[in-house]
């Protein structure tokens, strides 16, 4: 038989299920699998004649609503967004106070460069990016709560109709919302997924999500730039990275990567109350490991970031590259410089603009020293933020890629798409900001 035959039938199919059915056919199958599932323990279960009926169905009724339930999931997160840098900000200033109490009488120690290295590199540029640790700290913390109420596994599920729409499942979803906390265990945790064209297309749009590394750097800009609205616009930064990974994973779907997509079953747990115990514990692995990044891979590169802005060689390398930014409004050498290096870890683009604006001698917070000495205005800083959401992934998550893929081919299809998507967005925030600014 003809292949275009057989192609068009399948299609009529699939369109005259729409029509009389009013939903998918991938819906459908799911629906007919739970109703045999259901018929099958009717059978060979008993059950009281009048079931009881738990606090967990009350709750689910809302919270797995087929409307209310992706409002409620992202009323949630932006609630945990905007308590996060409310409770946060006091205590970021008094880390910087102290930073800045510890640098001024070091900065006097002989001989100068190794002051320099001191209070410019050490508290300049890793201080900079440990006064975040309360943003981390309080956003893990209710995220965890999350988790171990069990509403994270509901979130899944309730955005398993959507991701089927763009040829993904919710077990996708679970990767993506692990990208959170980082990109490098939610590719990992992508081998859970059965069908290989799905867990291909997971891989490739992980990077977009905004990973904790990438937090310091919002937070950043966000006290500076945008300072009655700091919730709000970190939760945009979420927004539009998982916005972007369901349109570029749906077009993948389509153009590089067809197929039939699989299937989700998953298991709902009862709601729980969390225990103080469990919560630290998640929380303690996940700040202990930023702390550790900031002792090490922070460290190490600030230390080089400071060396070769000492030697007067980070300038020349940054007014070469910095061109290219110019149209997204953010072309000063110092920004390109950050983001050379923000590909080894997203954290030291905090840490690089710590170093060069202490090592030439501003002073007040880092947020408004960037802000005045490269003229930018919130809508550079949003572009700015952008542009960090999205470009090339740090150098764990692309081995990490390199690693789960088996493939050079996507590892730098990837870092191509990122560096180009994010350049054009960036742009396109700026350029059409500009039109109503």
């Amino acid at each position: 038989m003809d292949s275009q035959v057989v192609i068009q039938a399948r299609d009529e199919s699939l369109a005259h299920l729409r029509k009389v059915h009013g939903d998918d056919a991938e819906t459908l199958i799911a629906d007919a699998r739970y109703g045999f599932i259901s018929g099958l323990m009717r059978d060979v279960l008993e059950r009281p004649a009048v079931e009881k009926v738990t606090a967990t169905d009350r709750i689910d009724r809302f919270m797995l609503n087929r409307w209310l339930g992706i409002p409620l999931f992202l009323a949630i997160l932006f609630a945990v967004f905007q308590l996060t840098f409310v409770v946060s900000v006091p205590l970021i200033n008094l880390i910087n106070a102290g930073f800045d109490w510890l640098g001024e009488p070091t900065s006097r120690i002989a001989p100068a460069w190794l002051g320099s290295l001191i209070t410019d590199g050490v508290f300049g540029g890793v201080g900079a990016v440990l006064a975040f640790i309360p943003v981390i700290f309080l956003l893990y913390v209710a995220l965890s709560i999350l988790e171990d109420t069990g509403y994270m596994a509901r979130a899944a599920f309730v955005v398993d109709r959507l991701m089927h729409k763009i040829g993904l499942h919710g077990r996708s979803f679970v990767s993506l919302i692990l990208g959170f906390g980082c990109n490098v265990p939610a590719i990992m945790s992508s081998r859970t997924i059965d069908n290989p064209r799905d867990r291909l297309v997971t891989i490739l749009v992980t990077p977009l999500m905004s990973c904790g590394a990438r937090l310091p750097v919002y937070a950043l800009f966000a006290a500076a730039f945008f300072t009655a609205y700091q919730g709000l616009i970190v939760f945009s930064m979420y927004g539009i990275g998982v916005i972007l990974a369901i349109g570029l994973a749906w077009f993948f779907r389509k153009r590089l990567i067809s197929g039939e997509s699989g299937h989700f079953v998953m298991e709902l747990p009862p709601y729980r109350l969390p225990t103080v115990t469990g919560v630290l514990a998640h929380v303690w692995d996940r700040v202990w490991a930023f702390i550790s990044r900031a002792g090490t891979i922070i460290f190490s590169v600030v230390v080089l970031i400071w060396l070769l802005n000492y030697l007067n060689i980070l300038e020349q390398i940054g007014r070469a590259v910095a061109p290219v930014f110019s149209p997204a409004g953010f072309g000063q050498w110092q920004a390109a410089v950050a983001l050379i290096f923000g590909v080894l870890a997203k954290e030291t683009i905090v840490g690089a603009f710590g170093t060069l604006f202490a090592a030439a001698g501003d002073t007040g917070s880092l947020g408004q020293v960037i802000g005045s000495a490269l003229g930018w205005t919130p809508l550079v800083a949003f572009a700015f933020m952008v542009m960090i959401l999205l470009y090339v992934p740090c150098v764990a998550t692309i081995s990490t890629i390199k690693r789960e893929t088996g493939s050079w081919k996507w590892t730098l299809f990837t870092i191509g798409y990122t560096l180009a998507l994010g350049w054009t967005v960036a742009t396109l925030v700026y350029r059409v900001g500009r039109l109503f600014i």
